[in-house]
């Protein structure tokens, strides 16, 4: 008999997308995706049975409704069905295309072959836990910031990527041809998902080095302070890890931030003045920025 999988579909804000995805990864949930529907957003989440009951599932809707109360948006619609395990696999490849990102990505979906027409970085991924597909404006600012970043001259580059999810960002940085990546995350399953994504990159794992962690994590991995550092994660996250990210960086350090709503930005831009960084430029997309720092 084949397994059974939760289905959880949540319609909310699209501005409260970063803080469900959050929520959802905390849950468990083994893969999210999310459609514009509107002016709202759809957001799919999947669990298998066996790992949550359904007033589990209850007590997750009320913590969106806290969430949503707590920022001042819509409470999001919530609702949650049982499917069967080839259900779950088909919804993804249904939803999940290639995609071209800036100028230079395509992010390709690992079940389908390589594109042979085509002269952009193509970069594999398989849908997982980790939080990291490419479809969310964050992560699209992020790799944009990434190829403006990277130009000709990055061979001898070190870059940090705290709070890694499925690692989309350090391998994108490594496939741009930087030297040396280090990429961290607390959650046990975003290692491993960050872990198969290098391999199916054919990215060496001394190029690329995935561990549980922080970034106390990579100053005991680095041997001197990295070139550039890029997070895409929660701003309050943000906020309280600038200091240890101002720890690892050199004179010339850049940073790349993003996970921050719009309405977020000042207070992440005051902590970063505060420890010594300078914000060079602010990308806007739909409810969402991404910060482009330096050391001041």
């Amino acid at each position: 008999m084949a397994n059974s999988w939760w289905e959880i579909q949540i319609l909310c804000d699209s501005a409260l997308e970063e803080t469900i995805f959050w929520r959802l990864e905390m849950f468990g949930c083994r893969g999210m995706s999310s459609e514009v529907k509107g002016y709202s957003s759809l957001i799919s989440a999947y669990l298998p049975q066996e790992q949550a009951h359904v007033l589990d599932l209850a007590a997750l809707a009320l913590a969106l409704r806290q969430d949503a109360l707590c920022i001042g948006l819509p409470i999001p619609a919530v609702q949650w069905d049982l499917i069967d395990e080839e259900d779950w696999s088909s919804t993804w490849k249904e939803h999940w295309q290639p995609q071209e990102i800036g100028d230079r990505f395509l992010i390709n979906p690992a079940w389908l072959p390589k594109p042979e027409q085509t002269d952009r970085i193509i970069l594999q991924l398989e849908p997982g836990v980790a939080f990291g597909t490419g479809d969310h404006a964050t992560t699209q600012l992020c790799l944009e910031s990434l190829e403006m970043r990277l130009g000709s001259d990055v061979a001898d580059l070190i870059i940090a990527d705290i709070g890694c999810g499925s690692g989309i960002l350090s391998i994108g940085a490594i496939l741009l041809g930087a030297k040396q990546g280090y990429a961290v995350d607390t959650d046990p399953l975003a290692v491993k998902a960050a872990r198969e994504s290098r391999d199916l990159n054919g990215i060496d794992a001394h190029h690329l080095i995935v561990e549980q962690g922080s970034v106390d994590r990579v100053a005991e991995l680095i041997a001197a302070p990295v070139d550039g550092i890029v997070c895409n994660i929660l701003a309050e996250v943000i906020i309280d890890l600038i200091p240890q990210m101002t720890a690892i960086a050199h004179p010339h350090t850049w940073g790349i931030f993003s996970g921050i709503l719009l309405d977020q930005a000042k207070p992440v831009a005051d902590t970063l003045e505060e420890n010594g960084w300078v914000v060079a430029a602010l990308w806007k997309r739909q409810d969402w920025c991404c910060m482009n720092v330096r050391r001041t």
